[in-house]
This record gives C-alpha cells, structure tokens and sequence, in this order.
C-alpha cells in the first residue's frame, strides 16, 4: 500500500454551490472530478497536471537523466568526478531501464475525496514514500541495498572503476579492478528524498491544507 498524505481542506475553500451540492450527495466518487477551487480551475484536472511536472521533473534530475542514458553517458551529475558513468559504475545490464521503474511508481500517485463531514472535505493524497522507490531500486550486485538510497549516502569502490568496453561487463562498458587504481571518492547528491519533499509541499499548496499524515 502507497502511504497516505491526509489533507483536511476547509469549506471555505471551495465554491459554495458546489460544496452544499456535496453535502447532500455525500458521495466521493460523485464530486472527485468536479471539485472546483476559488480561482474556477477543476481540481482533479490541476492534479493531473501537478503529477505530470512531478515526473517531468523526476527526469530532468542530473542523476536520473544520467543513469537513463546508459552504459555511455557522461557522469554529467558530477557524482563520479567527471569520470565514467553512473549506469556502468552500478554496474546494470546494458538491456536495463533503471529510471522506469521510480516513474510507474510516480505515476500511481492519485487523491481521494472523503464524504462531507461538518463542512469539511478530507483530501488523501497517496504518493510514493522513499522507502517504497528504495525498494524497486535494487543494486544489481547487492539487491538489499537501494542504488536510489547510495546517491544520496554514498557509494564506495571509485578507486576501482574502470570505465571501459568489456564482454565480462553487466553494462559493457565498465568493470571493477582488484586494486585501487585513483584516488577520490563518491560525491553524495540529494535525490529522492529532498525530490518528493519538495513535491510534497506541492500538492499541499494545490489543495490548499495542510499535511496531517505522511
């Protein structure tokens, strides 16, 4: 189950009409689709759309854009210190799509209207929790560990990277030396988590309450 963001939106909130209308219905499915804010914009459409900048968002991250290039992108996110790439330091199968399944995660996220109670609406928003993208972001080489988590912690073996073309490569394009090869270190990046704080804060600010439950 998808953890649950609670929202408990005042009366005031919507427009009259359609919130007296609600209260008679007393049916959430009735009026998920047409709950209409102050400003007149349809809020399951303003959903929509606001989950639509949140994946487009999620892509356009320096490391997802990365890994999603593959065995022969650069290590454009700066995690590497210029050198190789992400997707070959993993160590994935050159065949694997590791950002798709963050994205059908991201794609589940959807709100829930409750029945009218003493003038108020509580909205629930369900959205992926980092702990559920750490869990279908295994490493290949060590499946209780998170390759999502690592960008964020830190990941070790550097000095022993060896960006280049090999048929006993996972990704064929990098292997790992037995000794240390270069000096340096992983470089911690924000990812996941401060990502879905801040589209957390978000949805929030569309429904306009306030989080009661994460």
């Amino acid at each position: 189950m998808r953890p649950k963001v609670t929202f408990e939106v005042n009366k005031q909130r919507f427009k009259k009409e359609l919130v007296n209308s609600i209260s008679k219905l007393n049916d959430q499915n009735a009026f998920k689709r047409e709950l209409t804010t102050n400003n007149g914009k349809n809020l399951f459409k303003e959903f929509e759309k606001l989950k639509k900048d949140m994946i487009k968002n999620f892509l356009s991250l320096p490391i997802t854009k990365e890994i999603a290039g593959g065995p022969n992108a650069s290590n454009s996110s700066g995690t590497l210190g210029g050198y190789g790439n992400l997707f070959s330091f993993i160590g994935f199968k050159k065949s694997e799509r590791p950002i798709e399944p963050i994205v059908n995660l991201l794609a589940q996220t959807n709100f829930n209207c409750s029945r009218m109670v003493r003038g108020t609406v509580t909205i629930t928003v369900e959205i992926p929790s980092a702990e559920q993208i750490f869990r279908v972001t295994p490493l290949p080489w060590a499946p209780g560990l998170s390759w999502a988590q690592r960008m964020e912690v830190g990941m070790s073996g550097l000095g022993m990277y060896l960006n280049k073309n090999s048929p006993k490569s996972r990704s064929s394009a990098g292997i790992q030396s037995k000794t240390n090869i270069r000096g340096g270190s992983f470089t911690n990046t924000k990812y996941i988590t401060h990502f879905l704080k801040t589209w957390y804060k978000e949805f929030i600010k569309l429904t306009g309450g306030s989080i009661t439950n994460l």
